[in-house]
């Protein structure tokens, strides 16, 4: 029988929101046990000194140029997941942590993915060994360092013994989907597939004092700008046919189209234009299941946005059929966190976290430095 540890993993989604922690005990490969789950909002000072830093940071370029002040929100980023690993892991002993940090800029046509997270000083802060930069090994094997979580999802499915092929979408800050068609790791697919809740959360942070559209209450009393609607659609198509990403990052999508409407109508077309997005994109790499029942299961926060998942069910082919996470007993709120201390004991134990069909890296390989 394999070791089994006792893990932390950490992630901070693209909603940059806070931190989903998750202490698991897992041997990396068909052992898994989730101990506690735990969510972690980031205070006020912390949320709006990453998202107005974030706003600014739109090249290599905006990197040195900030260079100072993003050195000084890693480091507090840094202190705030040392507090959070002390509450959560109260009463267990950790063989490791996997602390994924806060995506400050992605971009793959760059070769460049920077989470905000110093494992060097959160090993000190914890006295604990440490898995961070997860991507970094991805991007130098030729891939584009995202999305890493296909390979606990595929563990998912085998565990919960879902009939296949199966999908999971995962609807964060940006929408993910990933494919399983066989058991096999090299038989498992994924790729962003849009945005998912940035751009209704950009909307609601701009015009009220909330942080999201709960259940997507807002654009539901809302009425969608069919005009506006349209002209974005066709100017996302154009800007993206040229591009053949994997991987999407918050900055490839702005707001500004909705600008001028108000705050239930702008919601309720900036939910219609994600949607279309993301039904758009699954339709596409689901071509060949056109005939086929498949299931393709939510999980993120944006699956509690009612009037998103309704939308992306409408615009969907009539053969998927789209089931809640937690109907099979998987918390789709914890997925994420749980990915990351899975695949931390992966880094540890030098087992691949990517593969040529997730990422686009060259051969399957193992991520993660470890300190």
């Amino acid at each position: 029988m394999s070791k089994e540890y006792t893990c932390l993993g950490m992630m901070s989604g693209t909603s940059g929101d806070g931190v989903d922690a998750s202490v698991i005990r897992s041997n990396g490969i068909n052992e898994f046990l989730v101990l506690r789950d735990k969510y972690y909002e980031y205070d006020d000072d912390l949320f709006h000194s990453f998202h107005s830093l974030k706003k600014k940071i739109n090249s290599l370029k905006d990197l040195k140029i900030f260079s100072e002040s993003i050195k000084e929100l890693e480091k507090n980023i840094t202190i705030f997941h040392a507090k959070v690993a002390r509450d959560i892991s109260d009463g267990f002993k950790l063989d490791l942590i996997g602390f994924h940090g806060q995506t400050i800029y992605h971009s793959p046509q760059e070769k460049i993915s920077l989470q905000l997270g110093n494992g060097n000083l959160l090993s000190q802060l914890l006295k604990k060994k440490i898995v961070f930069n997860f991507r970094k090994n991805d991007i130098l094997n030729g891939g584009e360092g995202a999305p890493l979580t296909p390979i606990f999802h595929k563990y998912l499915i085998k565990s919960k013994r879902i009939k296949l092929p199966a999908c999971i979408l995962n609807i964060g800050g940006i929408s993910n989907l990933t494919l399983i068609e066989s058991l096999d790791d090299y038989k498992i697919s994924s790729q962003d597939v849009g945005p998912g809740n940035c751009l209704i959360n950009s909307w609601i942070q701009s015009h009220t004092n909330e942080k999201f559209d709960n259940e997507g209450k807002i654009s539901n009393r809302g009425k969608v700008n069919e005009v506006i609607l349209e002209q974005a659609l066709e100017t996302h198509e154009n800007n993206f046919q040229k591009k053949n990403n994997t991987s999407l990052d918050t900055n490839d999508f702005d707001i500004s189209f909705a600008r001028g409407l108000n705050l239930e109508d702008g919601a309720a077309t900036l939910t219609s234009f994600s949607a279309k997005i993301i039904s758009s994109k699954i339709n596409s790499i689901l071509k060949d299941y056109n005939k086929k029942n498949i299931k393709i299961i939510l999980s993120g926060g944006g699956r509690k946005n009612i009037s998103l998942v309704k939308q992306i069910k409408l615009n969907s082919n009539k053969n998927f059929s789209f089931h809640n996470s937690d109907d099979f007993q998987i918390d789709g709120d914890f997925m994420e966190s749980q990915a990351f201390g899975y695949i931390a004991i992966r880094s540890v134990l030098s087992l691949p976290i990517s593969f040529p069909s997730t990422t686009g890296c060259s051969a399957p390989c193992s991520g993660g430095e470890i300190i």
